[in-house]
C-alpha cells in the first residue's frame, strides 16, 4: 500500500483517513518521547482490527509537513514500534517496516519510517481497550461492534476460522509440492483451482491470499503466520513436569501431516519397550502407537487455531503421556459424549487430512489416509490403551479453554489385554 515515495507523498497531502495515520516523532535523551506509547498502541490496534493501514513516522499529523527522522535513530524508532506491537498489544500485531525518503517543502530528502499493518486474523486489545478506525479517528469499539467483529473474525464460530484469509500471504508462500497433492490431475494455471479448494481465497480488497488451512497444510513454516501452529514435545525423566529433568525436547514444525509424523517418531524414540520370551520374544511398549496416532491427528485436526500463540503440547513421563490441545470442545460435544459423537471445528483441515496418505503404518494399521472422518478415533484411543495397560485414558477440559488427554503407560510386566 502506497509503495512508491510519490504515491505516499500524494496520500499524505490528501490527509489521514481509515488507512493512513501520520505522526511526528520526538526524542528525549536516548529514548523516544513522543508519540506516547499507549496512544500509538491504540492506533495500531485500531488499524489491525479494521483494515489494512499504514502508519508514517516522521510526518506532522496537523500540518502534513515532512519532518523526517534522524538517520542515526531509525533503528531506535523501529525498536520502539516493535516493543509496542509485541508488548503493549494482545495478541501481538504483525507489521512490516520500510525505511524511505520523502521530499520536504524545500525539496530536501528526509528519512521516514513507514509501518504497514495488515488487517488481522485476530481481535487486538491495547492498554486503552479495543479500538477500530472511523475515518481518520481511532475510537473505542462499542460492545455491539466488538461482538460483530468477533463474528467476522470467526471467534464466534459463524465463519470457519480455517477458511479465513491470512494477511500478507499469497501463492508464493505455499510450497508447490505440498499444494499439488491436493489437486488431482492438475495442469495449467493454479490460482483458480486452489481457490476452488479454499487453499487460496480473496481478502476484502480482492487480493488473492492463502487461507489458514492453506498455510497449515501447504507451507513449510505455518508458525510464520500462526505463531502457535506447532507441537511442543518434551520427554521428562520421572513423573513430574520439571525442566531440570528433560531428556528430550523438540518443537515439531512444518505442515500438519509432517507434525504428525515427527510426533510419532518422538514418542517411538522416547518410550521404553520391554521384551519377554513366552516362548517367542514379545515386545511390550509403554504406549500404543495406534492410540498415539489417533490422539495426535485429532489434536491437529480439531484444535482451535484462532487462539493466538497457543500450541499443542505433548509431554511424556515414566508413567503417562499428556497431550494438551488448545480450545474447548466443538459445538455441544461434552467429555462424556466424546466417544459417541462426531463433530469438527475445522472442516477444511479435516478434509485435507483425509487426502493425505498414511506413510507410517505402524501407527495406523489398515488405514489409508490420516483421517477417515468416521468418528472412531476416540474409541480406538480408549480401547488400544486399555488393552495395553488395563487403564482407560482420561480426558479433561481445563477452564473450558484446553483439552487434556492423559494416556497411561504400561508397566514392563504387563501383558496386552484382549478381553
Amino acid at each position: 500500500m502506497y509503495d512508491s515515495p510519490e504515491e505516499l507523498l500524494r496520500k499524505i497531502r490528501l490527509g489521514e483517513d481509515t488507512s493512513l495515520e501520520t505522526k511526528a516523532v520526538y526524542f528525549k535523551g536516548s529514548r523516544v518521547d513522543g508519540p506516547r506509547r499507549d496512544e500509538l498502541a491504540d492506533t495500531i490496534c485500531g488499524m489491525a482490527n479494521t483494515a489494512e493501514g499504514v502508519l508514517v513516522l516522521g510526518v506532522d499529523d496537523k500540518t502534513k509537513e515532512i519532518l523526517g527522522l534522524p538517520l542515526e535513530r531509525l533503528e531506535e524508532v523501529e525498536r520502539f514500534i516493535f516493543e509496542i506491537c509485541q508488548d503493549s498489544i494482545k495478541p501481538p500485531v504483525v507489521f512490516r517496516t520500510l525505511r524511505m525518503e520523502l521530499s520536504d517543502s524545500t525539496g530536501t530528502l528526509r528519512p521516514i519510517l513507514k509501518v504497514e499493518i495488515p488487517r488481522s486474523l485476530f481481535i487486538h486489545q491495547s492498554p486503552g481497550g479495543y479500538f477500530h478506525r472511523q475515518g481518520s479517528s481511532t475510537r473505542q469499539l462499542p460492545t455491539d461492534l466488538l461482538l460483530r467483529l468477533g463474528q467476522q473474525r470467526s471467534q464466534a464460530r459463524l465463519l470457519r476460522f480455517d477458511e479465513q484469509v491470512v494477511p500478507e500471504s499469497g501463492l508464493a508462500d505455499l510450497d508447490e509440492p505440498l499444494w499439488r497433492r491436493f489437486l488431482s490431475s492438475f495442469s495449467g494455471e493454479p490460482v483458480a483451482r486452489l481457490q476452488k479448494s479454499s487453499l487460496l481465497t480473496k481478502d476484502d480488497a480482492g487480493q488473492v491470499r492463502a487461507s489458514v488451512a492453506g498455510v497449515l497444510m501447504c507451507s513449510r513454516s505455518p508458525e510464520q503466520w500462526l505463531p502457535g501452529a506447532f507441537i511442543q514435545a518434551v520427554r521428562y525423566r520421572g513423573t513430574r513436569q520439571d525442566s531440570n529433568y528433560q531428556t528430550d525436547a523438540r518443537e515439531l514444525t512444518g505442515p500438519l501431516d509432517e507434525q504428525l509424523r515427527t510426533a510419532l517418531a518422538f514418542v517411538r524414540r522416547n518410550m521404553a519397550v520391554a521384551a519377554r520370551k513366552d516362548p517367542a520374544r514379545t515386545e511390550l511398549p509403554q504406549f500404543s502407537l495406534r492410540a498415539v496416532f489417533e490422539a495426535v491427528v485429532n489434536a491437529l485436526a480439531h484444535r482451535d487455531y484462532s487462539i493466538h500463540g497457543s500450541k499443542i503440547r505433548l509431554f511424556m513421563f515414566d508413567d503417562r503421556l499428556e497431550l494438551y490441545s488448545p480450545g474447548p470442545l466443538p459445538n455441544t460435544v461434552t467429555i462424556d459424549s466424546l466417544a459417541l459423537r462426531q463433530s469438527t471445528r475445522n472442516e477444511l483441515i479435516t478434509t485435507l487430512l483425509a487426502k493425505c496418505p498414511v506413510d507410517d503404518p505402524a501407527g495406523a494399521p489398515g488405514r489409508r489416509f490420516l483421517m477417515e472422518k468416521r468418528g472412531d478415533g476416540v474409541p480406538i484411543i480408549l480401547e488400544e490403551s486399555r488393552k495395553l495397560c488395563g487403564r482407560l485414558p482420561v480426558y479433561r477440559l481445563i477452564d473450558d479453554a484446553e483439552l487434556l488427554l492423559t494416556i497411561w503407560a504400561a508397566a514392563a510386566d504387563e501383558q496386552p489385554r484382549d478381553d
